[in-house]
């Protein structure tokens, strides 16, 4: 049986990577057609490529073409699945998308349509790593101990995305394949001193529970060019440097001596490994090329592998905004959503969120947020900038949380609750440092509707009823009722507020049969004893 004809590729994005696609592709004899919006773009790709159409969206790229996606990287996901939905093989750059919870919609149109899903993992192709990975396979190493990777460079300098982002991925796709699987924790420091928040340099940490560590140094803040990655096993050592112009791949096998028990080094000669010389960017496209033909086969760097460099990125990204904080990858590292990836849910590459934590449908996590496990979220609601939500606290719906506001254990806010910004939830009622209390947290019931103003105080074990609203630095010391204007230490009832929000003409005294009406939405209130009830029209 002949070998099937060379596909037909799509390229869509002629930017300055896309064009090293591009010419490896048309060398191929495999490119098709460029697409990119961009009118300068496509005059560059028709005078280059002149036996290849151009067009400027995705829906004028032939159905019948494989697609090879070289846009900015905010676009990878969106480009991915609309071309796989499509019925169409592609090929991605890394990352295959920026959030974790993007990837599983891609894998699964993969495998659903029979199709190939190939992100752009370029070191998987170099021939010095497909060595590296033999010798490692084959014990030429022995157990690993330790790997650590240097790429540094003087520019380019990036303000779509940190050197995490822009270096990293490369070395941990790397990392993975070559321990054997994705590593139990992250921890990642970084300085930004061209840009106050974008990372010029970064050190990214991973750990295994075998042990084994790899340390990943990036950084476009640098005199000269380095590219170097150093493996470290109990029988010997190899040292991977890209930027020699010969022998990239040598092995060192040293060896440590006890006398008298004290480890003493034993050196020796560093061994050339011979490679191969070709050019890793037209191996991948050809592994791309290869795939297409025969998609029943497995991809080196599949959907499934995209995602897990994209956890490990994930992670090493919250650890650097926490100042080095370790982050456990935990459920992150499999190829399966998050329970709190509902349709809809926004989360912030800044924030924290347990893989156990439930969050509903159209909710918005913003930056610097940290959601434990088991932390219930309603739908619709709204967590701004450093607020935090412990494991046990429960919000309904529409829950609508301002900056810097802690939600503790014990915590209930019912649907359309408004925490203002700085607000305090206690859990302990006489707290010192010294002293466990933990036997002694109470409970903080917050009704449907209800305001608490910003720096208002809720003291634990107070329940503030139904529409309440607390007025900006009150300290809430005894239950409040429902439609009460609350205000002042300790808060004391002043008045009374509408469904609306708006404050009624009712003294701060219940007296029967006294009535009013809201000048905002004309609904009828009326005292009945302590309570207030809207009456009848």
């Amino acid at each position: 049986m002949s070998e099937p004809a060379v596909p037909r590729v799509a390229l869509v994005g002629f930017g300055p990577w896309g064009r090293n696609l591009a010419r490896n592709l048309d060398a191929l004899g495999a490119l098709a057609m460029v697409c990119d919006p961009d009118p300068v773009a496509r005059a560059l790709a028709a005078r280059d490529y002149p036996h290849a159409g151009v067009c400027a969206t995705p829906a004028e790229v032939p159905p019948g073409c494989a697609v090879a996606i070289a846009a900015p990287a905010a676009l990878h996901a969106e480009l991915a699945l609309y071309f796989l939905d499509r019925g169409q093989h592609v090929f991605v750059e890394k990352p295959l998308a920026l959030r974790v919870e993007d990837c599983p919609p891609l894998i699964e149109s993969a495998r659903a349509g029979g199709l190939v899903l190939m992100v752009g993992h370029l070191l998987h192709h170099h021939p010095a790593v497909d060595a590296l990975d033999s010798l490692i396979r084959g014990g030429a190493l022995g157990r690993l101990l330790y790997l650590y990777s240097n790429r540094l460079n003087l520019g380019k300098f990036r303000r779509e995305e940190n050197s995490l982002w822009s270096f990293a991925p490369h070395d941990i796709a790397v990392a993975l394949r070559l321990v054997g699987g994705p590593p139990e924790r992250v921890t990642c420091t970084g300085g930004s001193f061209l840009h106050p928040r974008i990372a010029d340099t970064t050190l990214t940490t991973l750990s295994w529970a075998e042990g084994v560590q790899a340390h990943i140094h990036v950084s476009w803040l640098h005199p000269f060019k380095e590219q170097r990655l150093v493996v470290i096993g109990e029988r010997a050592m190899a040292v991977f440097d890209d930027t020699a112009a010969r022998d990239k791949l040598v092995l060192y096998r040293h060896g440590v001596d006890w006398k008298d028990g004290v480890p003493v080094p034993r050196k020796a000669e560093p061994e050339p490994v011979p490679i191969a010389s070709d050019e890793p960017l037209r191996r991948e496209m050809q592994a791309f090329l290869d795939a297409v033909r025969h998609p029943a086969l497995p991809v080196r760097a599949d959907g499934a592998e995209g995602m897990r460099v994209l956890a490990v990125l994930a992670a090493a990204e919250r650890s650097l905004l926490a100042h080095g904080q370790p982050v456990e990858l935990g459920r992150l590292a499999a190829a399966a959503p998050l329970q709190w990836a509902a349709a809809g849910v926004e989360v912030h590459p800044s924030a924290i969120v347990g893989a156990r934590a439930q969050i509903g449908a159209g909710t918005k996590v913003w930056h610097f947020v940290h959601v434990m496990d088991g932390a219930r979220i309603g739908k619709d609601c709204v967590l701004g900038h450093n607020v935090f939500v412990q494991s046990g606290a429960l919000l309904g719906d529409r829950v609508r949380v301002q900056n810097n506001v802690s939600i503790y254990d014990g915590v209930e806010l019912g649907d359309g609750v408004f925490c203002g910004p700085s607000c305090v939830f206690t859990n302990v009622v006489r707290p010192r440092a010294g002293v466990n209390r933990r036997s002694e947290f109470g409970s903080t019931r917050v009704g449907t509707g209800a305001t608490l103003g910003a720096n208002a105080t809720i003291v634990c074990g107070n329940a503030i009823g139904p529409y309440a609203f607390v007025g900006a630095g009150a300290v809430v010391t005894r239950p409040v009722p429902a439609h009460a204007l609350v205000v002042g230490n300790p808060a004391r009832t002043t008045g009374w507020v509408c469904r609306c929000g708006e404050r009624l003409a009712l003294p701060a005294r219940p007296e029967p049969k006294r009535s009013a009406t809201c000048a905002r939405c004309a609904a009828r209130w009326s005292h009945d004893g302590d309570d207030l009830r809207e009456a009848a029209p």
